[in-house]
């Protein structure tokens, strides 16, 4: 384990690529976050697993085509929890607030994300998240 109390802006620009990537649906914002190696998604959505490139690849079209539908989204970030490093792997969790209109209805939902970041030519890249609401509200 690591002395470092949490993840830094490096570790960060992930997670914060992937929320702006939620916000806007634009694809372009994902080059370079998740890792070239194996992937791993976990979401609240079917197939729910999403595995190696393909899966990415899946997950990301899924996951335009969702956002697509929500209007004036946004989040608020809590403070990072259980952060960990093993050499050029860390884990961390992201409390998460999400908000917006789907269906003409406002929502408010509440989860976290639990990353698993890797060192790889020369930055931090996202090699494994999974989603979990923990409260919803529409």
């Amino acid at each position: 384990m690591s002395d470092v109390a949490g993840p830094d802006a490096a570790m960060m620009a992930g997670p914060e690529a992937l929320a702006r990537f939620l916000r806007t649906a634009d694809e372009t914002v994902l080059r370079g976050v998740f890792s070239t190696g194996e992937v791993t998604i976990l979401e609240n959505f079917p197939p729910h697993v999403f595995t190696g490139q393909a899966g990415l690849a899946h997950w990301r079209a899924l996951m335009a085509r969702h956002v697509g539908a929500i209007e004036d989204l946004s989040h608020t970030f809590g403070p990072p929890q259980d952060f960990g490093r093993t050499d050029d792997t860390v884990y961390f969790s992201l409390p998460t607030r999400w908000t917006g209109v789907r269906d003409g209805a406002p929502f408010d939902e509440h989860g976290g994300w639990s990353f698993v970041l890797v060192r790889e030519d020369g930055g931090w890249r996202i090699r494994a998240y999974g989603w979990s609401v923990v409260s919803f509200a529409q």
